[in-house]
């Protein structure tokens, strides 16, 4: 009786604790199909990202390249003009 007992105890110890995971492995097995699906969305997302940051780092490229280029435009415009200038009242009183 006592040998029964604890073939019963064991038995159900070894249920409870196996049971979980059972049903863990069952409710989380998806199927390859979903896997697929999953895989789908994930790498949809991941371009989407990557488009998105190659956007933002085009249009800080255009603009900075933008402001150098007004920023390089005024200063040669002002040195030209300064040598101009220059040029025109050093040709006013010869040496």
């Amino acid at each position: 009786m006592k040998k029964n007992l604890q073939m019963c105890t064991m038995l159900l110890g070894a249920v409870l604790m196996c049971g979980p995971a059972f049903a863990i492995s069952q409710q989380s097995d998806s199927g390859a199909k979903q896997d697929m699906k999953n895989a789908g969305h994930e790498t949809k997302a991941a371009a989407k990202d990557a488009a998105h940051g190659t956007k933002q780092g085009t249009k800080k490229a255009y603009h900075k390249t933008k402001h150098a280029t007004k920023k390089a435009y005024h200063k040669t415009k002002s040195t030209v003009k300064g040598a101009a200038e220059g040029a025109k009242e050093g040709a006013k009183e010869p040496q």
